[in-house]
């Protein structure tokens, strides 16, 4: 780090972590690697899309997580039948029994939050979808003509199950290239599976207990902005990126035989802010390209587009990224 000051920050953020796996690991058993997913994304003012089967604990996680940290919670039911203002708020007419006069009021919906669960949000159709839009990148909303900002820190946590189409409207890119982060969450392993059956068939519940001020995670946002990185790993992680384009000079056939779409410049830009996120949770001063090798499967996994060839000889995204990280 640049000052005492920063360094110091570093240290009490790399505490933080481990006094939070510590707290969470009360009620969420295993699944190291998505929480650590989940923090860098929260000090980067990431949005992360959470993918997997019912069962895996997705909302139990994203809960646990707002508790451990002090914030408004918000969750959204996403179903066919919400509207745009059920996410926003909406205006209703009130009367001054006094004086008579009519006017509108605003009631604030569930995004006005710290910590939003858009529960299933494959469930509602794109009008509906494209009212979290602005609030994940302006952090404001929008209605009858009046912007109302959103309180800070704004955390989006999407859930979609991969494997029920039927009655579910796919992310269009647009709004998929919002999320700093696609992450899957597989089966847990035998062990963690009896752990978890023991854990939520007994009488005995974990209370979790508040860890972080709202105020100390906004300094935590801020100071990665500070931390330094190298200009190789930039070339690196806009390299990488570049070479997903089938259309760069750069890029191996492979790329060119199976992707239709490659990611475009935010995807250059939340690889290099996991990277600082990720190394100022271990408390190193700077992030290396394996920090930015480490978060290329997230990041890159839902700003691919794959064409028909891939389909055909059975090849999915994690396939090609992990190809041509190698």
């Amino acid at each position: 780090m640049t000052t005492h000051n920063d360094s110091k920050l570093v240290q009490a953020l790399t505490d933080f972590r481990e006094r939070f796996l510590s707290e969470i690991s009360k009620v969420i058993i295993g699944q190291q690697d998505i929480l650590d997913h989940f923090l860098i994304a929260l000090i980067c003012k990431g949005h992360t899309l959470l993918v997997g089967v019912p069962g895996l604990a997705k909302t139990l996680l994203i809960k646990s997580m707002a508790e451990l940290l002090d914030l408004k919670f918000s969750r959204i039911q996403f179903t066919p039948d919400l509207m745009p203002s059920d996410i926003t708020g909406t205006e209703v007419i009130e009367e001054d029994h006094t004086t008579g006069k009519r006017e509108f009021r605003f009631f604030q919906g569930p995004v006005f939050g710290n910590i939003i669960l858009a529960d299933e949000i494959n469930r509602t159709p794109p009008k509906t979808q494209s009212a979290l839009l602005q609030a994940m990148q302006e952090y404001n909303v929008t209605t009858g003509g009046q912007t109302y900002a959103l309180d800070e820190p704004f955390f989006v946590l999407a859930t979609q199950n991969p494997i029920e189409q039927e009655g579910t409207y796919p992310l269009p890119e647009a709004q998929l290239d919002r999320f700093m982060f696609n992450i899957k969450i597989d089966y847990p392993s035998r062990n963690e599976e009896v752990s978890i059956v023991h854990s939520t068939t007994s009488s005995t519940e974990q209370a979790l207990q508040s860890m972080i001020t709202k105020s100390e995670l906004l300094e935590f946002q801020k100071l990665i902005r500070r931390v330094p990185v190298a200009e190789n790993v930039v070339e690196y992680a806009v390299d990488l990126v570049g070479n997903t384009r089938p259309n760069a000079d750069t890029s191996p056939d492979f790329i060119k035989e199976w992707i239709d779409w490659g990611a475009g410049p935010r995807a250059s830009q939340y690889l290099i802010l996991g990277a600082k996120g990720k190394a100022a949770l271990d408390g190193r001063p700077t992030p290396d390209i394996n920090d930015v090798k480490d978060l290329a499967l997230p990041v890159l996994r839902h700003r691919l587009i794959t064409n028909f060839n891939a389909e055909a000889e059975g090849v999915n995204v994690d396939d090609i990224i992990i190809k041509l990280l190698r």
